[in-house]
């Protein structure tokens, strides 16, 4: 299918967006390219799933409905406004499913791509979601995730159950893929700080202002060696292979 216009205007707005919606992409690109399309990718608890926009495969989104007070406060969550308004804007949706991925009806063996965003902190049973994504992966597929660093992030987030230390991470997806990479991402600091303030025609210089940080922040966060500092930088990177077929290989070894 052709871009939407929303379509058009995001992607000419990436390289001002947060640098961790990069990361992701890039990554999704790289699964692309070494795969036989059509290609299908579960966004789990992406809601928007801004880092796929523009994304030629098929995405389906599924994600928690909107219910409660901290979901409201936090933006997390969907509604069916939120769900009408990505069908109407992408061109790449395939669906968009109210749904726990802690105990999902998805067909098993059924998506080449799972991507999940700054979700499994918020999980409480991160074993049983973990394992899930595995199910639903078809052999060979890749699971692609982030979350905050724990050995750098304090969690003062009243929704996150944990922040993962690095090799609390690892242990964890270790227990339902054999091919594990878990990497320190994005450095903090003040431009990461800027480039998180929401963007607004009513506040053109906050706006200005963020787009600029996210610049900065990419280059902080592209230098050399950063994937293994733990202190300083804000996420966690992590990329899992499942078993079985023929694997595509783009760097997911065991570390």
């Amino acid at each position: 299918m052709s871009p939407t216009l929303f379509e058009i205007a995001r992607g000419a707005a990436e390289p001002f967006l947060p640098p961790i919606y990069g990361m992701v992409r890039k990554s999704l690109k790289s699964e692309l390219r070494d795969r036989e399309s059509p290609v299908s990718i579960l966004d789990v608890g992406g809601r928007k799933s801004p880092y796929t926009i523009g994304i030629p495969a098929a995405i389906t989104i599924i994600d928690l409905p909107r219910e409660s007070e901290v979901q409201n406060d936090l933006n997390l969550g969907i509604t069916d406004a939120i769900s009408e308004s990505i069908k109407t804007r992408r061109s790449n949706i395939e669906a968009v499913l109210f749904g726990d991925m802690t105990k999902s009806d998805l067909p098993s063996e059924s998506f080449d791509v799972v991507v999940s965003v700054e979700v499994l902190e918020h999980v409480e049973e991160d074993d049983k979601f973990v394992s899930e994504i595995s199910r639903v992966l078809k052999p060979g597929g890749r699971f692609i995730m982030t979350t905050p660093n724990g050995d750098f992030v304090e969690n003062r987030n009243p929704d996150h159950k944990r922040h993962y230390k690095r090799s609390q991470l690892m242990e964890v997806l270790r227990s339902h893929f054999e091919e594990v990479r878990v990497e320190y991402a994005i450095a903090g600091g003040y431009y990461r700080r800027i480039g998180l303030k929401s963007w607004s025609i009513k506040k053109p210089i906050q706006t200005s202002l963020s787009a600029f940080g996210n610049i900065v922040n990419t280059f902080e966060s592209s230098r050399k060696g950063i994937e293994q500092q733990a202190t300083g930088t804000h996420h966690l990177f992590a990329t899992a292979t499942k078993s079985g077929g023929e694997a595509v290989q783009n760097g997911s070894e065991k570390r």
